[in-house]
């Protein structure tokens, strides 16, 4: 069985390799009549891609979506969704596939080297093929898709920290994230993190971070009390993302210290429905959206390609060390935040979709 598909009534499938001639994806399940071109997608794909900054790698991907098809000319001249599979296309420019000769015969500690080999009886050594990051360049050109379906949301991450540095919340100014290279809201940590990343890229190390997400405008009712969670579904999804090993929805782990008053989400009557006077549940209770933000918190560990060397052993189980050549990011959470946005996206969409489907 191999698993490379999501969702259930939007569902997209990605395909390709991070040193293959592509990769992409098709999004089945969208529906028609949605305005959809290239200039849809691409603005997602540039907050993603390489080489924008030193503290990311210096691969140079220009990550150009071409759309081979799902869309038509519609009435007024646009292109719009037909209801059919979307297959989109991004190719790989800038491959060198010379940096992993070593990794070819040694396993890098950290990376799915040894479990690819234990589980397929081969692997794509290159960059870690199916592995590799450059994978998540697919799922935020499928997200810019899904974002089409919900309109009404409005889906906004940050940094929130690095290598255990975190933002002063007092100090959260929503324009400071497109300002600096650290999808960063406040400008005072985006200054620290400059030494930080920057020291552990002079070092050959790399550090971690958290990616918060926030999702506005998700209507009550969405998800279900069972089995189709949506906060279940949104951890799947996040737990998917590569060097993804931490998922908190609302207060996550910080619920486990609180009472239950502490934690209730107090609530007050209001026109349209109850006005909340908390959100430590994170917009969701029982499984299914209270009207209130989605947030979700993403933990990334640090990048495991580093020039350190690190204790391995060889395909035949001879004890080594090993230090992953190549361009690599010495924090690979930063380009995580457009990633967490599109799982955010494609989750809400295909709940909105399942609510309609089952109550109109």
């Amino acid at each position: 069985m191999s698993y490379n598909t999501f969702g259930r009534l939007l569902r997209f499938t990605t395909w390709g390799e991070s040193h293959g001639p592509a990769l992409g994806a098709v999004v089945d399940g969208c529906p028609p009549g949605l305005r959809l071109s290239e200039a849809e997608i691409q603005p997602f794909l540039d907050k993603r891609k390489p080489g924008q900054s030193k503290f990311t790698t210096q691969r140079q991907e220009p990550d150009q979506v071409r759309i081979l098809s799902g869309v038509f000319e519609g009435p007024d001249g646009a292109q719009r969704t037909t209801g059919t599979p979307i297959s989109l296309m991004i190719e790989n420019t800038d491959q060198r596939s010379k940096d992993y000769s070593e990794v070819a015969l040694a396993y890098r500690p950290g990376h799915a080297d040894y479990a690819y080999d234990a589980k397929y009886g081969l692997r794509d050594y290159r960059g870690g093929g199916r592995s590799s990051a450059r994978e998540t360049a697919a799922r935020v050109a499928a997200g810019a898709v899904a974002r089409l379906v919900i309109p009404e949301v409005t889906i906004r991450a940050w940094v929130s920290e690095i290598g255990g540095d975190a933002i002063d919340l007092a100090n959260f100014d929503p324009a400071e994230i497109d300002r600096n290279p650290f999808f960063c809201p406040d400008a005072a940590a985006a200054r620290r993190w400059e030494k930080i990343v920057d020291d552990a890229r002079l070092a050959g190390s790399s550090v971690g971070a958290v990616v918060a997400c926030e999702a506005t405008g998700v209507p009550a009712g969405w998800g279900a009390p069972l089995y189709g969670k949506l906060d279940a579904d949104l951890a799947a999804a996040m737990m998917g993302i590569n060097a993804v090993k931490g998922v908190e929805i609302g207060d996550g782990f910080a619920a486990a210290r609180l009472t239950g008053e502490q934690n209730a989400d107090p609530m007050r009557p209001a026109e349209g429905g109850p006005a909340f006077l908390a959100n430590h549940a994170g917009g969701i209770a029982g499984g299914i959206s209270t009207g209130q933000p989605v947030t979700v918190r993403v933990a990334f560990k640090p990048t495991s390609s580093i020039l350190t060397p690190v204790e391995t052993i060889t395909r035949d189980g001879t004890a080594g060390e090993i230090r992953t050549k190549g361009r690599h990011d010495p924090c690979v959470g930063i380009r995580g935040v457009p990633v967490v946005e599109a799982m955010m996206a494609l989750v809400l969409a295909d709940h909105k979709l399942l609510h309609r489907g089952q109550c109109g």
